[in-house]
């Protein structure tokens, strides 16, 4: 598997958008970009369709 960076914001319970990036482990940049929308929804109570993505790129350590 490999490291992507993904970021992006999603609307926080506070009534703002808040800025997050996220290193996930995953097969390819799709799998990289649900890992992401599940971790943050889960952890933070979000709906994904309050959870915006702008970029996922392949991490290099």
């Amino acid at each position: 598997m490999k490291l992507y960076s993904v970021s992006g914001s999603f609307f926080a319970r506070r009534g703002d958008w808040q800025v997050f990036a996220k290193r996930v482990e995953a097969s390819g940049p799709e799998a990289a970009r649900e890992r992401a929308l599940s971790h943050i929804g889960g952890c933070h109570g979000v709906p994904r369709t309050r959870i915006r993505i702008v970029s996922v790129e392949e991490f290099s350590a």
